[in-house]
């Protein structure tokens, strides 16, 4: 057991010389078991802005500071690489920690961890070493450009590469991020490739367009590239690549992230309603009790609550450990095993779909119109529940699941199933 790493959530956010904020070095290892008390204090610092950054929106800097400074960008990367290796089933552990507090910053987060596991199931051993070391050297914060519904952006053959033309949009994180994974179009080949690119480069111009009315501080701008040159070294799958069951296991690892997003919004909703019904809420006149929270009406309904987040929970860490054990084959993973994981997936998310809304919305009925009041921020949770669960059609997951259950038939292999 190692020594619990100490992240002091009261130290400035910035990460310049001399501001006293801590940066956790390059060799430092940050343990499973380490993760999520780290990920507790970055959710209670979160917390204390939340509130106000939600109705702000835009871009939050500082607390992407604070996420690079704790140690929890390097979470996915493997030990190899100077990474800490931590398995999926903990990462989004810690997503749903910090998304409790602040879901847009935990969107950012596993979202960053999404990118990492792109160059893992992509990329090869020279792109792995080269990509994965330059993370953990530089602390790199990804972001993502690979919206494979969004076809506008074109890559035209170099004898170098690519030269890259267009748009990309629903861009997660990538406003602040030093890299991107992006898909492109490939005309000749009517199919597309994925590969990465600095932010910086020229000819790459990041939009800050997300005006969304929930998950306002998730940096999902727009993306444009003008003859952006990509080189041979950043595609990691070529145009007219077929996708091994291995590899399509990044939209399972896409969907475990949204729905440990939904569960830990629910779970925040649930433990602010529980603190205002215990403290502020006032007993209904015909309940003949003396408290809020002794009426019966009350206890059942969040006896309903944590029944629907307590199931949604199990089923989400046993799609987690699918996930894992998935990834921990390779190349090996067959189309049945991949399918199997989907299904797991699919199942967890169904049901952190409906807590999140259901709780979400509850909270006021449960409160009053007490509970309503800005003050206290609590329709942040239903906005930005409801704004991340249109991401895609709920009831296909419903069908997928409805037809293994009548067939055994599994979901085809998608960017989304």
């Amino acid at each position: 057991m190692t020594a619990a790493l100490k992240f002091d959530s009261a130290a400035p956010l910035r990460s310049s010389p001399g501001t006293g904020s801590r940066v956790i070095p390059a060799d430092r290892s940050l343990a499973e078991e380490e993760a999520l008390r780290v990920a507790e204090s970055v959710a209670l610092q979160l917390a204390k802005t939340a509130i106000e950054r939600d109705r702000q929106g835009g871009h939050a800097a500082p607390e992407r500071e604070l996420l690079r400074n704790s140690g929890l960008l390097r979470l996915s990367v493997p030990k190899p690489f100077g990474g800490d290796g931590a398995s999926w089933s903990t990462i989004l552990k810690v997503v749903r920690k910090i998304a409790a507090a602040d879901s847009a910053l935990a969107h950012l987060l596993g979202f960053h961890h999404l990118q990492v596991a792109g160059l893992l199931l992509y990329g090869d051993s020279i792109q792995q070493e080269r990509f994965l070391k330059q993370t953990i050297a530089r602390n790199v914060f990804w972001g993502n450009a690979l919206n494979p519904l969004d076809k506008r952006l074109i890559a035209t053959d170099t004898s170098k590469g690519f030269v890259l033309d267009g748009a990309k949009s629903w861009s997660s994180g990538s406003v602040g991020s030093d890299m991107l994974t992006i898909s492109a179009w490939h005309p000749v080949t009517s199919t597309a490739l994925i590969a990465v690119v600095p932010t910086s480069r020229t000819g790459v111009t990041v939009v800050s367009d997300w005006d969304a009315f929930g998950q306002r501080q998730t940096d999902s701008g727009t993306v444009t590239f003008e003859r952006v040159q990509l080189d041979s070294i950043e595609v990691l799958q070529p145009p007219k690549t077929t996708p091994t069951p291995y590899s399509t296991l990044r939209s399972q690892i896409a969907q475990s992230v949204m729905t440990n997003l939904y569960l830990g919004i629910a779970e925040g909703a649930l433990e602010e309603s529980r603190r205002y019904t215990v403290s502020q809420a006032k007993p209904w006149l015909l309940s003949e009790v003396a408290a809020a929270h002794q009426d019966p009406f009350i206890e059942h309904r969040y006896g309903n609550l944590r029944l629907m987040i307590r199931s949604a929970t199990v089923l989400a860490d046993i799609a987690a450990a699918q996930l894992d054990a998935a990834l921990a084959n390779g190349e090996r993973v067959t189309k049945a095993e991949r399918g199997e994981v989907a299904i797991a997936v699919a199942e967890a998310k169904v049901l952190a779909h409906r807590a999140g809304l259901e709780t979400a919305s509850q909270l006021f009925e449960i409160n009053g119109a007490g509970s309503t009041r800005a003050k206290y921020g609590f329709d942040r949770f239903w906005r930005n529940v409801r704004v991340h669960t249109l991401h895609d059609p709920v009831d296909y997951k419903i069908r997928d699941i409805g037809r293994y259950a009548l067939t055994g038939r599994l979901p085809e292999a998608t960017p989304y199933s």
